[in-house]
């Protein structure tokens, strides 16, 4: 299936890509693009972690979904269409709340990448903050709710981060606990808000920041800047 890959970046560059260890943090609009982008470009061994379950409102951007899946585990539905694109990956799906006090027994499974599209901060702190430890490489994901324009994100570190309410959180969190932001390599788009009271979510901006999350990762196993 990976033919047309192959021709791209060569046989080599994708058996390093079939190697790594990903481990995906939420599959909502950003984590469900993320693994479609996984499964599809050659990545075979990933876990998944996520302890919601598909909302009709969820719809009209997580790829995971359809209206025979409502009220199906988000993580089981996430590893079913990994499979009816590859049979043969091996994924995992945890059905989990992910607390504070768990991440230490999950990031010491090595993971070679993770990629944070979960939307707890407190989460996406802890993640940054105990990831120093580890020898993972964390791409963390930020605000697309409340915008519209997807050619406004880009891959970039935390210190660089302008207009996302959720980056400016985060820039604070770290600053307080003297934690290098421009270690921190993070997804986010540099487009205002739109003003209004609830977070309003089109398809474009989210699922092409799972797209960047896994470009960041692709491009970084063949030594692309």
């Amino acid at each position: 299936m990976f033919d047309r890959l192959i021709k791209l970046i060569g046989r080599d560059s994708l058996e390093k890509i079939q190697s790594k260890k990903i481990l995906l943090i939420g599959v909502g609009g950003v984590g469900s693009s993320a693994l479609e982008a996984l499964v599809r470009n050659g990545f075979n061994n990933i876990t998944i972690i996520d302890f919601d379950t598909i909302d009709i409102s969820n719809l009209n951007r997580q790829l995971i979904t359809n209206n025979d899946n409502i009220g199906s585990s988000k993580a089981k539905e996430a590893c079913l269409r990994a499979k009816s694109i590859n049979p043969s990956i091996n994924i995992q799906g945890i059905e989990k709340r992910l607390e504070n006090d768990s991440l230490d027994e999950l990031l010491s499974n090595n993971y070679d990448y993770i990629i944070d599209a979960c939307d707890d901060i407190k989460v996406k702190y802890a993640l940054i903050e105990k990831n120093l430890k580890y020898n993972s490489k964390l791409i963390t994901c930020l605000g697309t709710a409340k915008k519209i324009d997807p050619t406004k994100l880009e891959i970039t570190t935390l210190d660089k981060t302008i207009n996302d309410p959720l980056a400016r959180i985060l820039r604070k969190m770290t600053k307080d606990n003297k934690i290098n932001q421009k270690s921190v390599k993070v997804v986010s788009s540099r487009e205002l808000p739109k003003d209004i009271e609830f977070l309003g979510t089109a398809s474009f901006v989210p699922n092409y920041a799972g797209i960047l999350c896994v470009n960041y990762i692709f491009k970084d196993i063949l030594g692309v800047k």
